[in-house]
């Protein structure tokens, strides 16, 4: 009925702005006023002044204020990845990638994990994230491995339902993403290097629905308030212009009531002759609201005149605001437009609390693939050499879409961020079994064994691509190589630690390692892998996705695997 009556009194000039969601880094308070823009959103690494809970609050107070400075005073809607945590701001905690936590497969965890990124988002009044991510993958060259749960539709849809319903129980509104079908493109098809992401999904309708579709029927049902959609096509068309999809699917037989939000300045890519025929493409196909961080202005205006051509009705252009109008009511923006009285649990971010859930989703998410002669849990007293490029690196450990979209490593001026890496969890670990830990090479032959922690390069999206998997491949950090011949080379029982987005082929290695540990992407709590490497916790992580032998074996009937889904094996 609000929604009705505030809609009744807008001219379509006004509708056309609160469909539009621009970037932080160009839009001004002036123009938020004068355009009426619906949203703002930050994109990967893009964060205001030095990056501080002041410095947020400072950008969304005045963007917030232009926004309300207007006749209907319709405040905007602010919207981040936090993709496995705020790790766009620095003492954030950052969780597991999406990958380990679908090894850890514990839905209460994930409620909590939900409930935790809420309320750091609250912290700097963002009551929008573009996640959970139910993409349902198994190509592990696709540069989004780590941002699915599981190659199965049924533990995305349980760990996303979950981690969704966490979010929005504290407040914030969750988006389930990429719309539909992101995970299943055909090699070759990538749109942007040929390869995988951004591709076309040409499986059947029946396989598209039970397989990729089925994570958005359980989590509609559930109440997700926003579906954003896929760079990616179905049988040669693209998602953001897909009216079936989208606006007969979705929205009709799954009964979608919230608002669809496109994918960063994804309308280039459809089959209009110029921009106003995208635009009135995406629309028409039941696209919401326009996420363009930097062409708003543009977009307005090609509403607007797509509106006055007759090209969209403005019974479409109704519904999209009604429901962009919904969610805001629904979050209590327009009683609370500066979050004033919002109810937070914490004050600073980074808290023992959170810290504490992540740690133990990290200790969930180990996978032990070997143990010749039970080398696992480490023994009192031993004296350990630990060494390779993920040992002692916060960079490698969170991976892709930390404090910049493709993520960094550390850079020797110390870590990126606040938390633990894995060495420093082996010393806390170890002093309480008198356990030695040695790091430097030349006392490297008196250990009485080996733990090697090897890595990738941080990587996100299509810049994850690749055509070579190798844990001593193009993707994977250079120095795993010179590692691995130096571990050969003492001939000490070793532990080989994963620090991986993917299950990376090793199969050439793997005969030199006693022990093989998925430790997937961590994030900041690198202790919740001693924790188990030490016994304090049991191996209980689950391969989530197949275990190819080698690239030539992905995606074919014939092709060996070196571990099945679900293939874990447990110390105890």
């Amino acid at each position: 009925e609000r929604v009705d009556n505030l809609l009744s009194q807008m001219s379509l000039l006004e509708k056309a702005g609160q469909m539009l969601q621009g970037e932080r880094g160009r839009v001004s308070e002036k123009e938020m006023k004068n355009l009426r823009l619906g949203s703002v959103l930050s994109g990967g690494g893009s964060f205001p002044g030095e990056n501080s809970l002041s410095d947020w609050e400072g950008m969304f107070d005045s963007l917030q204020k232009g926004a309300l400075d207007t006749k209907h005073k319709i405040p905007m809607l602010y919207g981040v990845d936090a993709v496995h945590g705020l790790g766009l701001l620095k003492g954030a905690v950052v969780f597991p990638h999406n990958i380990g936590l679908g090894a850890a497969n514990d839905p209460e965890l994930m409620r909590q994990m939900g409930a935790a990124v809420a309320e750091e988002m609250k912290l700097i009044k963002v009551l929008w994230n573009f996640g959970p991510c139910v993409a349902v993958s198994s190509d592990p060259r696709w540069g989004r491995t780590y941002e699915s749960y599981s190659s199965d539709p049924a533990i995305v849809s349980s760990l996303a339902e979950a981690y969704m319903l966490g979010m929005q129980e504290h407040g914030v509104a969750a988006t389930a993403k990429h719309y539909v079908g992101d995970g299943g493109t055909v090699y070759g098809t990538g749109e942007l290097n040929g390869l995988l992401d951004r591709g076309d999904v040409t499986v059947p309708e029946q396989e598209l629905r039970e397989r990729y579709l089925k994570p958005y029927q359980v989590l509609v049902k559930s109440g997700v308030k926003i579906v954003m959609a896929s760079f990616s096509s179905y049988q040669g068309v693209k998602m953001h212009e897909n009216k079936y999809l989208i606006n007969d699917v979705l929205k009709g037989e799954l009964g979608f009531s919230g608002f669809v939000v496109s994918d960063w300045e994804a309308l280039t890519a459809l089959s209009g002759s110029d921009f106003k025929e995208d635009v009135a493409l995406a629309i028409n196909a039941g696209v919401d609201m326009l996420m363009e961080p930097n062409n708003y202005k543009e977009a307005i205006n090609a509403i607007v005149n797509n509106v006055n051509d007759g090209k969209i009705s403005e019974e479409r252009i109704n519904e999209a605001v009604s429901r962009i109008l919904t969610v805001k009511f629904d979050l209590g923006l327009f009683e609370d437009p500066y979050q004033e009285k919002l109810t937070k649990e914490v004050t600073e971010l980074g808290s023992e609390t959170y810290r504490d859930v992540a740690k133990k989703l990290v200790a969930k998410s180990q996978v032990l693939l070997k143990n010749e002669g039970n080398l696992l849990p480490l023994k009192k007293g031993q004296k350990i050499y630990v060494t390779g490029p993920a040992a002692n690196d916060m960079g490698l450990q969170c991976g892709g879409w930390g404090l910049s979209w493709q993520g960094y490593m550390d850079d020797g001026n110390g870590k990126i961020t606040d938390g633990t890496t894995i060495l420093e969890g082996l010393e806390e670990y170890g002093k309480s079994y008198g356990v030695e830990i040695i790091t430097e090479k030349e006392q490297a032959s008196t250990a009485d064994l080996v733990i090697l922690a090897l890595g990738e390069i941080p990587y996100a999206e299509y810049e994850g691509d690749t055509t070579d998997l190798s844990i001593t491949g193009s993707s994977a950090h250079p120095g795993n190589q010179a590692s691995i011949e130096q571990v050969k080379d003492l001939g000490k029982p070793t532990i080989t630690l994963l620090v991986t987005g993917r299950n990376v082929i090793m199969k050439d290695y793997m005969n030199q390692w006693d022990s093989i540990v998925m430790s997937y992407l961590p994030g900041t709590e690198g202790d919740g892998i001693a924790s188990v490497l030490f016994g304090e916790e049991p191996f209980r992580g689950k391969l989530s996705m197949p275990y190819y032998e080698s690239v030539e074996d992905i995606g074919s009937e014939q092709g060996n695997l070196l571990y099945e889904v679900g293939y874990g094996l447990t110390d105890k």
